[in-house]
């Protein structure tokens, strides 16, 4: 029976920078974020997105992945009674609502670590952490040293050795369904998470509430590891993200071939039975606008995006077109503040079309259940179906300037079939489906 996840269409918020908080935290509440995020809610049911992850959203001391408190939102966007009526409100606008999970590390400023500060040897503090040295020195100035997420010491590394650090962070798990009535968790840096932990939380999961889902940050690897029946139900498909910009800026559809078949391919996919959480652009990397050289092409990358497997996402401002990079090692300009009464968009065209695409993938379950069937593949072309149940989605991208006129023999039968996009009946003849479609551009078209 299929969960609510697997036919998702996600919008993704960075709360601190859409609300344009204060960088650093002082601990003295007042924030008054979630007045501009109940006007999100309604633009996002207006998109055709069905959940959003939000986060992270507890208190820190800055970006918010150095936690402060796992069982309060952050006093910056507001108190934890407005977090639980924004869930509420999503809800009833039929949105999902996931969090981030930030359980490798905690910031300096969260109890334990304090404790360890104050006390030192006598501390209860000191096994909640990765190799604590009170022989040594950390780049802080600490009279110890402490292992620490990629060496940013502001970052200690939680000991998940520890049995209490274990069940403390299950306990806040169990606190935010109950508290804030959540849908699921983004796990921060999975890829180095305990894989015990994530066999427990996946244990917790089943239990706290029906479908609720575990997706992981994950780069680089066998995505199978993690996205299993035992540990989580989805992660990042980064590889995916890397190949479709790559893709589209080297005229070379190949490699975003290769990614599915490597990934799905029903023989020997290494997550066949998996849906990876897919995206063009998030909180961490550059926007897709930057880093297409033919902006143009953003209308084939949001079709593949949204027609091939997995659950499709869309990071908040991109849907028309903004800009955003790193730059002098700050991730700020991906992060930027929008206030949702005064912004112009600059590209309305594209979020029409993203609205488009959504709805589409909301009425045609086979974008989330089918198969997908290679139909044509040359460098700058690429069609395939997505089969289910008799129907059969079929994208055509183009990331050629010229028009191209492709002729697809379909592999399996039909008696009509429409542009989804435009709603113009498509011609067939004899098992074949003729059609010209623009530079940079896309089709999708539905045979029944």
């Amino acid at each position: 029976m299929a969960a609510w996840y697997d036919s998702a269409v996600f919008y993704h918020i960075y709360p601190l920078g859409l609300c344009g908080c204060p960088k650093e935290n002082d601990y003295t509440g007042g924030g008054k974020g979630f007045e501009q995020l109940d006007l999100w809610v309604d633009h996002m049911k207006e998109l055709g997105c069905n959940a959003v992850y939000i986060g992270p959203l507890f208190e820190s001391a800055t970006h918010g992945y150095d936690t402060t408190d796992y069982k309060k939102v952050d006093g910056r966007l507001g108190t934890n009674e407005d977090f639980v009526q924004w869930v509420k409100k999503c809800h009833e606008a039929g949105i999902r609502v996931v969090v981030d999970g930030v359980f490798n590390h905690t910031g300096r400023d969260f109890a334990a670590f304090k404790n360890l500060m104050e006390d030192r040897e006598n501390s209860w503090g000191k096994d909640w952490y990765c190799w604590v040295n009170f022989g040594g020195h950390s780049p802080l100035g600490d009279t110890f040293s402490y292992e620490s997420w990629h060496g940013f010491p502001q970052l200690p590394k939680l000991n998940m050795g520890n049995p209490a650090v274990k069940e403390y962070l299950l306990d806040v798990v169990r606190f935010w369904v109950d508290t804030f009535d959540i849908d699921g968790i983004r796990l921060d840096c999975a890829d180095v998470l305990d894989f015990d932990f994530m066999r427990r939380l996946r244990s917790l999961a089943n239990e706290i509430k029906p479908e609720f889902w575990l997706m992981g940050e994950v780069i680089h690897g066998d995505y199978g590891r993690w996205a299993n029946s035992e540990t989580l139900h989805s992660v990042t498909n980064y590889e995916l993200h890397k190949g479709i910009y790559s893709a589209h800026n080297s005229h070379n559809y190949f490699e975003m071939a290769h990614s599915i078949r490597r990934l799905y391919d029903k023989n020997y996919g290494i997550c066949k039975d998996a849906r990876l959480y897919n995206f063009v652009d998030n909180h961490d990397v550059d926007r897709i606008y930057d880093k297409l050289e033919n902006k143009k092409n953003l209308f084939p990358v949001y079709a593949f995006l949204f027609t091939t497997i997995g659950i499709p996402s869309i990071y908040y401002g991109s849907e028309w077109g903004i800009e955003g990079h790193k730059e002098n090692g700050s991730d700020d300009g991906l992060r930027p503040a929008i206030d949702l009464r005064t912004f112009k968009a600059p590209d309305p065209q594209l979020e029409a079309f993203i609205t488009k695409l959504a709805h589409i993938h909301a009425r045609c379950p086979e974008l989330s259940f089918g198969e997908q069937v290679e139909l044509l593949l040359t460098n700058r072309q690429y069609a395939y179906a997505r089969v289910y149940e008799g129907k059969a989605c079929i994208t055509i991208l183009n990331n050629d300037e010229q028009e191209a006129q492709l002729n697809l023999r379909l592999p399996f039968a039909g008696t009509s079939c429409r542009d989804l996009i435009t709603g113009d009946a498509v011609d067939m003849e004899n098992g074949s489906i003729f059609r010209t479609i623009g530079g940079n551009s896309a089709a999708v078209l539905r045979l029944e």
